[in-house]
């Protein structure tokens, strides 16, 4: 059968990577074109577009690139039409699937969502557009079945999360320390600034000048895929800082600490058991709308399953030099460890057992199957 997968980022990219994985091994025919990057390209699927010029967040940001978007629509539906596939897999990255899912039911494509769009965070009325425009919706977080099929009715597929299939049993590995001339001599901070070039390009230049006031310790910068190492480069000009590439799960393996752009990698620190400080920031005119239209208590994922504040959050006018610093040196002490490992504990045993891609594709082949002539 013919698969067509859309992500937009380098954690929807490593899921769906993992998805066809096990959509193949169920269909050996497999056909598969993509919206993606190396984690797909790797899976053999034929990238359409790379997720590296796809990345645009907030909402001021998504404003003034409004021109590329709506052109990566019009081409994205050129293919799916010329691709004819049996299946839209849709992974996350809402503000552009969620469009492209009601434009392929009208074609009458078979719709999958997985990784479904936080539609709890804020615009609830769009559970209206997924009940009417999707086949299946798959969901990962423990809270999210209940939203669903409790507040509006809507049967959805709870498979856990896919990051349980990677990190709980992941086998740590310090050759990368050796790749960069790293002494094992001192404590390791990780620092996440995020997967988008708006991210790094704010937050980056903050963690920099928490590095100059710890000489004591050894930071590292964990470089994402999508984005060019010169662009990290050019924010790290003059500076010790050192960018470590394609090492992010060996690194968090033997952190004592980190400091962590909000989203994925906040959850994926915390399966590392690795004691973090989260912070974001964006744009004053993003920020000011999400205040209006965000109806979230916190920001990263592992204060929402826990439903309490157990990370430190330091979000906007709160995320400077300071105020990171003197977290970060909290997080030092022997006390928080204790604190840490209890809360990352519980965080586990919410999680579930791992499963989620081999689940979904299950779930989805199936489905097909059922459709077939």
């Amino acid at each position: 059968m013919r698969y067509y997968i859309i992500t937009g980022e380098q954690s929807g990219d490593l899921h769906g990577a993992n998805l066809m994985n096990h959509l193949k091994n169920l269909d050996s025919k497999a056909q598969i074109r993509a919206w993606g990057g190396q984690h797909l390209r790797n899976s053999h699927a034929f990238i359409v577009k790379d997720i590296k010029d796809l990345a645009f967040m907030g909402f001021w940001e998504v404003l003034i690139n409004i021109r590329t978007i709506l052109k990566n629509f019009s081409v994205c539906k050129r293919d799916i039409l010329s691709f004819n596939p049996h299946a839209l897999i849709l992974v996350d990255y809402p503000g552009f699937n969620l469009p492209m899912a009601k434009w392929a039911k009208e074609h009458n494509f078979s719709v999958y969502y997985y990784i479904g769009p936080q539609v709890w965070a804020w615009k609830e009325n769009r559970v209206k557009r997924l009940k009417r425009y999707i086949d299946k919706l798959f969901v990962i977080l423990p809270f999210e079945q209940s939203f669903y099929q409790i507040r509006h009715g809507y049967a959805v597929e709870y498979v856990g999360h896919p990051l349980m299939d990677y990190i709980p049993g992941y086998r740590k590995s310090t050759e990368f320390l050796k790749r960069y001339h790293i002494p094992q001599s001192k404590p390791i901070i990780a620092l996440l600034p995020g997967s988008r070039k708006q991210e790094v390009k704010r937050i980056l230049p903050i963690y920099l000048r928490v590095i100059q006031r710890n000489p004591q310790w050894i930071f590292l910068i964990a470089k994402v895929s999508s984005i060019p190492l010169e662009f990290y480069q050019r924010i790290c000009r003059g500076t010790k800082a050192t960018i470590i590439d394609n090492a992010t799960y060996d690194l968090l393996s033997i952190a004592k600490a980190a400091l962590v752009t909000s989203g994925t990698a906040t959850l994926e620190t915390a399966l590392f058991k690795v004691p973090q400080v989260v912070c974001y920031k964006t744009s004053w005119l993003s920020f000011v709308l999400a205040r209006f239209l965000v109806k979230l208590k916190y920001i990263s994922l592992v204060n929402l399953i826990l439903e309490k504040p157990f990370l430190t959050e330091l979000i906007q006018t709160k995320c400077v030099t300071k105020s990171i610093n003197h977290h970060l040196q909290l997080l030092m002490t022997d006390e928080n460890e204790i604190y840490f490992k209890k809360g990352y504990k519980l965080l586990q045993q919410k999680m579930g057992t791992s499963g989620a891609s081999k689940k979904t594709a299950h779930l989805i082949y199936t489905d097909l199957k059922t459709k077939a002539p």
